[in-house]
């Protein structure tokens, strides 16, 4: 399945906590689409969101977040993993 990374960026910061919480969101949407959503780092203070995901495609990625708590990411690029 491919692998893809995405961006979100809230503006005024974001917390570590909060992202958590978007997180297991995903988590508890994402079986009935057939994604795993793997990891995700955060930046605090300039409010940048990264997530790994596999997905059968970048719209059902999004799809996942969407519904799972709205926020959609700004940017997701197709990527493969390296050592």
């Amino acid at each position: 399945m491919p692998l893809y990374m995405d961006m979100h960026t809230i503006d005024g910061g974001v917390s570590v906590e909060d992202v958590a919480g978007a997180h297991q969101a995903d988590v508890e949407t994402q079986d009935q689409y057939g994604v795993d959503y793997k990891r995700y780092w955060v930046d605090e203070e300039a409010g940048k969101i990264f997530c790994l995901v596999d997905a059968p495609d970048a719209e059902t990625a999004a799809r996942v977040h969407r519904e799972a708590h709205g926020l959609v990411a700004d940017e997701i690029y197709q990527v493969s993993e390296g050592s």
